[in-house]
């Protein structure tokens, strides 16, 4: 039995894959931060008869203490972890910046802190499977936004586009420095493109933009069942390559700036700098 652990797992993409293992007979650990959600996913694993193999961890990811806590119950619980999918976001493209408890700005910490704490607190639970991969759900092959080097926090001048945008850019440079770092390592990391899906992420949205995105999302977006087989196929087939980068069933050029090995060591070193001065406690 596999134990594969999804980030944003009780809603959208994250739910689809979660009930699909379930029914394949793996465990899952969902993680989301609805109570309401996360109890709809246990009913429905319970109707599947699933109900042994499905844990709901509630907590806010935007907190590095709380990635940390989920670290310490991965490892407490299990002998390994065989798939890490990160999956947890929720854009604000639009209002004033806001910041968590711990002091960081909220794109940065939930779609990119989040993930690097994860991926390298998880990193040896992974190594002790068979075939463990990682699979960030970001947008490689994008090549919108920057990183802002002088002021990764965004405590200037602020736009929530910008801000959204670092921090996907920030998950192409996460891949290529954590397979620059792990290279004897069995774990690959891959960063996949699902293109728009029909997801509940157009309610975020303030209005009178968010009827808008709704219709375009109607029409454009595919529905969540469609958007799993190649996720799915990753995780059964992880690929040869210690990091890779695709959009759909399209493989990403990896010699594309966005994804610099300089940079992508930089963005580390900043990274590490920047958990170090808000005291996190997070060791780089």
């Amino acid at each position: 039995m596999r134990t594969i652990l999804i980030t944003g797992g009780t809603d959208g993409i994250g739910r689809g894959l979660a009930l699909h293992f379930l029914r394949n007979g793996d465990r899952v650990i969902a993680v989301g931060s609805t109570q309401a959600k996360g109890d709809r996913l246990l009913a429905d694993a319970e109707r599947l008869g699933a109900a042994d193999r499905v844990v709901f961890h509630r907590t806010d990811l935007t907190l590095t203490r709380n990635c940390q806590e989920l670290i310490d119950f991965v490892d407490a619980s299990y002998p390994q972890l065989d798939a890490l999918i990160l999956g947890a976001r929720h854009d604000r493209p639009f209002g004033p910046r806001l910041e968590t408890e711990e002091g960081f700005e909220r794109h940065l910490a939930l779609l990119y802190l989040s993930r690097f704490v994860l991926a390298y607190g998880l990193a040896p639970a992974l190594e002790r499977a068979a075939n463990p991969v990682i699979v960030s759900l970001c947008t490689p092959g994008v090549s919108a936004g920057a990183i802002n080097w002088t002021d990764l926090n965004m405590t200037g001048k602020y736009s929530g586009f910008k801000a959204s945008l670092q921090a996907l850019r920030a998950n192409d440079l996460l891949g290529v420095i954590f397979a620059e770092k792990r290279v004897g390592g069995k774990t690959r990391f891959v960063a996949y493109n699902p293109g728009v899906v029909a997801t509940s992420m157009t309610d975020t949205l303030p209005m009178p933009v968010r009827p808008i995105a709704k219709a375009v999302f109607k029409v454009a977006a595919q529905p969540v069942d469609k958007a799993l087989p190649p996720i799915v196929a990753l995780v059964d087939t992880p690929p040869e390559q210690r990091f890779s980068a695709s959009w759909k069933t399209k493989q990403v050029d990896l010699g594309k700036d966005t994804f610099d090995v300089d940079k992508a060591w930089r963005l580390f070193d900043a990274t590490g700098q920047l958990l170090r001065t808000h005291k996190t406690g997070i060791a780089v």
